[in-house]
């Protein structure tokens, strides 16, 4: 099995060489004077009627849509995804119990398609761990007619439908940056120079970006992405919607083979407690697959206090235990990956409309947090906004109208009720189980009060002189590995000699602040150890910065003490390359 998901990785490096060689043809739909020109900037453009960044749930879910009520309507209109991963799926990381709810409204007849969605779940357990027991509780999950997937395999799938439907799909091509007309209102994006010297000369491979022009742009990056953060602040999107800032969580995964009397095909387990201390928001997941397949995972959410926590090392520390490590024992870990995502829910969804696109999917945030889901919502947000687009392509009604059936759809009305569980536990481990259970059991989500998010994730880290070192243990190679060994798993790479993407707003502040104050969080909270304080000549240490390791996780754009750190996208194609994730 891990062999042939190193081979359908190294297949990926191939599509990549091969997609750098040429840029995208044009359009093959007529729609919106479909052309390609080349820009004043030496920049090759083409021009489209919508342009999709992200080929992701939500934004494959727009775009199958478009198509569908072209063919409904006897219309046609030019549809562009983009997707900076070498293939599509391969940045895509997710648990993942699937609920098809919009899948079943998207494409009906799935389960006679083929679709890589085939282990319903079989049993649901909760589980309380301490050190060395696991205490079996009621499960708050009704995952019955739910299913155990790998996303990464699903979107692949939806790519295919969509390209049947007559949507272009670019992998290996990263939008860097958002275009606009004399009005400022957005006309698209263009994506990164390539063959750019870490010094900024061109090398023998350079290419220049290409513009992709769009009536609409639908910005779809998942969590943190970096175009969508750019509108959100500009437009003060944030405002204009729900109000209160977005609280971020870094899921953990790996994907093992393990031995067949261990593996029962649909059993889905999700653990609290041990090893996250009292004040610290998170949990664990173990899936089981097929073929010997399962996905185990821990979740920590970034408001942790403690500068000393690793949450890569919690997860290790995690495998450790009795229940776990017994199940681990005897199989091979084939893959690792990891990848933030949003727990702000209903308090923190910003107005997604912008002047000429929207915002979708997980860059809005729509995770069900108790559900510990969002797979189907940000598909829902992806279908109505490609509703509300073909209104304005067609019809000349104005975008408005998704956040108008955003607010009157199940994803709002689901969303509304699970809207105090993450936030009942910024008072802590106990009194936030006692709080979720009042919400689940006596209110049922109608509860008359809606609780506020606490500080900023950045802004809740200590000071390191207020808590003691955590001594985590040496891997020992078996259950639990070295960054490294896990790096490798993941299939990350990235052209060595390019301009760095994540960059320091001010390159004094981690000698001057975050090493002395915060004992130098970065060099931990990163689950690839992108950052890592050595010695320059003096013997003083200085930050440095392993941006090859990049996982594309977005932590530190997040979790960064000072927002120091800015995450921008490298070359496109370059990053981790998951395949079962």
């Amino acid at each position: 099995m891990h062999r042939a998901i190193r081979a359908a990785a190294a297949a990926a490096g191939r599509a990549l060489s091969s997609a750098r060689a040429s840029l995208p043809p044009p359009p093959r739909s007529s729609g919106w004077g479909a052309a390609r020109w080349l820009c004043s900037s030496g920049r090759e453009a083409l021009r489209y009627d919508v342009v999709i960044v992200g080929a992701g749930p939500a934004g494959l879910a727009a775009a199958i849509r478009l198509k569908q009520l072209c063919r409904a309507a006897d219309a046609d209109l030019s549809v562009c995804v983009l997707e900076k991963g070498a293939e599509v799926g391969a940045h895509v990381l997710s648990g993942n119990v699937f609920e098809p709810r919009a899948l079943d409204e998207l494409i009906p007849k799935w389960r006679q398609e083929d679709a890589p969605i085939r282990v319903p779940v079989s049993s649901d357990k909760f589980w309380l761990l301490t050190k060395n027991k696991a205490w079996t509780l009621p499960s708050p999950f009704d995952n019955k007619g739910n299913y155990v997937i790998s996303l990464s395999q699903l979107v692949r799938w939806m790519a295919t439908k969509a390209e049947e439907l007559g949507v272009e799909v670019y992998p290996g091509f990263a939008a860097s940056e958002i275009l606009y007309d004399e009005n400022q209102i957005v006309t698209g994006v263009a994506t990164n120079d390539v063959g750019i010297a870490k010094d900024g000369t061109k090398r023998e491979t350079f290419q220049p970006g290409v513009e992709l022009r769009g009536r609409i742009t639908l910005l779809a990056e998942g969590c943190r992405g970096s175009l969508s953060e750019k509108i959100i602040r500009n437009h003060k999107l944030r405002e204009r919607g729900q109000g209160q800032h977005q609280t971020y969580a870094l899921g953990i995964k790996e994907i093992w083979e393990i031995e067949e009397g261990k593996h029962e095909p649909g059993s889905v387990i999700h653990t609290v407690g041990w090893p996250l201390d009292m004040r610290t928001y998170g949990g664990s997941f173990i899936y089981h697959l097929d073929d010997r397949l399962l996905a185990i995972g821990l979740v920590v959410a970034l408001n942790y206090q403690n500068p000393f926590l690793s949450p890569y090392d919690e997860f290790q520390k995690f495998k450790q235990h009795p229940a776990v490590r017994k199940l681990l024992e005897g199989g091979t870990a084939i893959q690792y990956g990891a990848r933030t995502l949003n727990e702000g829910g209903f308090q923190s969804i910003p107005y997604p409309v912008f002047p000429g696109g929207a915002i979708i999917g997980c860059s809005a945030g729509f995770l069900n947090v108790p559900k510990i889901k969002g797979t189907h919502t940000a598909m829902k947000s992806g279908m109505l906004a490609a509703e509300a687009t073909f209104k304005a392509l067609i019809e000349g009604s104005s975008m408005e109208l998704y956040w108008e059936n955003l607010k009157m759809s199940w994803i709002w009305e689901e969303l509304h009720k699970a809207r105090n569980y993450r936030p009942a536990f910024e008072y802590g481990f106990v009194p936030g189980m006692a709080l979720s259970a009042l919400e689940r059991y006596i209110f049922k989500g109608k509860s008359p009060y809606t609780l506020k998010h606490g500080k900023p994730d950045h802004e809740a880290t200590d000071a390191a002189n207020l808590h003691t070192p955590i001594q985590y243990t040496k891997p020992d190679g078996q259950i639990t590995f070295d960054v490294p060994t896990s790096l490798y798993r993941s299939n990350t790479n990235h052209e060595h000699d390019q301009p760095p993407h994540l960059r320091l707003r001010d390159p004094t502040v981690p000698e001057r602040i975050n090493l002395p104050v915060y004992a130098g969080p970065e060099s931990r909270y990163c689950p690839a150890r992108v950052y890592e304080y050595v010695s320059d000549e003096k013997g003083d240490p200085k930050l440095h910065i392993n941006a090859q390791n990049c996982l594309h996780c977005k932590a530190c754009d997040i979790k960064d003490p000072k927002q120091n750190i800015e995450w921008t996208v490298p070359e496109g194609g370059g990053g981790p390359g998951y395949t079962v994730m």
